[in-house]
């Protein structure tokens, strides 16, 4: 529904892109290259999406080539809703906004959003720009504003309950699998596993206290969900080699995808080591070192198979 809303209300009110074209430079920004590629693009590559693909969504298949609709068809439309962010926060925007009773238009309305880089600010200032250039948007379909503004916000939130009810089932598998490798098969069965799923969350929260909580951990998001997206390919990659089927169309991007998210990485634990963030550090190096443990592992996997096939069939 909020989806055909804004797509409604793009084709009516056809806003001017006041967003500039390249802003390579901005203050206080981290650099372009190669943070651009830890930027949490569902419609293109997310590793939480190759957790939900393994986890739920094949469980909506009931045949093979059901998979091309339901997870082809997903990615397409998080494709489009991403399109629609970029339309409402670089031109819906301008259409009006009104901050500490201040109205702001056309580029005013961006520039005075957009004064800074504002990734420090929290996700409450990224998601305001959303809610209310989608809400002018929509407004323009004759819906009062401060009902499109709550369409929106209610958009927002279900979207945010949603991917943390998947989360939430997908801790659950991983935790099953988890405690199962390790010896403890009690664990791993429906109730314990969701408890401790859900406790662990919990103490997330509420860490130290404070009304942030796991939102501490915001700033790892980006560049642990895309290594695990080129962790999922290098997977995808090991089972193809062993079937001996072509692999060259996941390992190309599955290489990129490690090199670049990996040195996005580093320059985390350089800014987290220089802040003294130390939970951050801490939580960033353990990820890197598990990557790096995958790699050598896949690394292995490979050199055997390598030489399975090198070496020449017994003579019976």
């Amino acid at each position: 529904m909020a989806l055909a809303l804004l797509f409604l209300g793009t084709l009516i009110a056809r806003p001017d892109l006041v967003a500039p074209t390249t802003n390579l430079s901005p203050v206080g920004a981290p650099p372009i290259w190669p943070m651009i590629f830890v930027v949490i693009a569902c419609g293109a590559i997310s590793g939480f999406h190759s957790l939900v693909s393994s986890g739920t969504s094949s469980k909506q298949c009931d045949a093979e080539t059901s998979s091309l609709t339901i997870g082809y068809g997903g990615m397409l439309l998080e494709g489009m809703l991403a399109t629609f962010v970029l339309v409402a926060c670089g031109a819906g925007i301008a259409m009006g906004l009104t901050t500490d009773g201040t109205s702001f238009m056309g580029v005013e309305a961006f520039n005075h959003h957009y004064a800074s880089w504002i990734g420090d600010t929290g996700l409450g200032n990224r998601l305001s720009a959303f809610i209310v250039g989608s809400a002018n948007m929509i407004e323009t379909l004759g819906i009062p504003e401060n009902v499109t503004v709550t369409i929106m916000g209610v958009f927002v939130v279900s979207f945010a309950a949603t991917t943390l009810d998947t989360a939430t089932r997908l801790q659950r598998y991983i935790v099953g699998e988890l405690t199962t490798a390790i010896g403890i098969p009690w664990a791993a069965k429906r109730h314990p596993a969701t408890i401790i799923a859900v406790v662990t969350a919990f103490i997330l929260a509420f860490y130290n206290g404070s009304r942030v909580g796991a939102m501490k951990l915001w700033p790892l998001f980006g560049a642990t969900n895309q290594l695990l997206a080129g962790l999922a390919l290098l997977v995808i990659t090991v089972y193809l080699a062993r079937k001996k089927s072509p692999i060259s169309y996941t390992l190309i991007p599955m290489a990129f995808m490690i090199i670049m998210t990996g040195w996005a990485m580093l320059i985390n634990l350089k800014e987290f080591y220089a802040g003294t963030n130390w939970l951050l550090f801490s939580i960033g190096l353990v990820v890197f070192a598990l990557e790096i443990w995958m790699i050598i592992e896949s690394v292995v996997v490979f050199m055997k198979l390598h030489s399975n096939v090198a070496e020449p069939s017994p003579v019976g």
